[in-house]
């Protein structure tokens, strides 16, 4: 089970299930890779829905790695990602929520 205190979210990739979790290290790395200037700007670009198929493969292959699969973003493009695209980008989202929600 997904811990969301850690940030954990369930994604299952070509029918194996994975835990996916975002570092501090990996949000840098995005910012970067995406041509955001801060998290906020990347947070807005899912709020606003006005976010891309990159941007849900960067985020969710950021935090497969994050919580240790061994897949390359390539790989993740071909993969079959159970839900499909909604449930990939649902995911996405979470996981960005998840990394930056101050537990109460």
């Amino acid at each position: 089970m997904a811990n969301r205190w850690r940030g954990e979210v369930a994604l299952t990739v070509n029918g194996q299930r994975h835990l996916a979790r975002l570092s501090l290290g990996a949000l840098a790395a995005l910012e970067e890779t995406l041509e955001v200037g801060s998290l906020v700007a990347l947070v807005e670009r899912f709020e606003t829905r006005a976010f891309s198929s990159r941007d849900v493969l960067a985020l969710l292959g950021a935090g497969l790695r994050g919580g240790g699969a061994e897949i390359s973003d390539a790989d993740l493009a071909e993969a079959e990602i159970e839900g499909g695209p909604v449930a990939a980008a649902k995911a996405a989202a979470e996981l960005l929520a998840r990394a930056l929600v101050v537990p109460e």
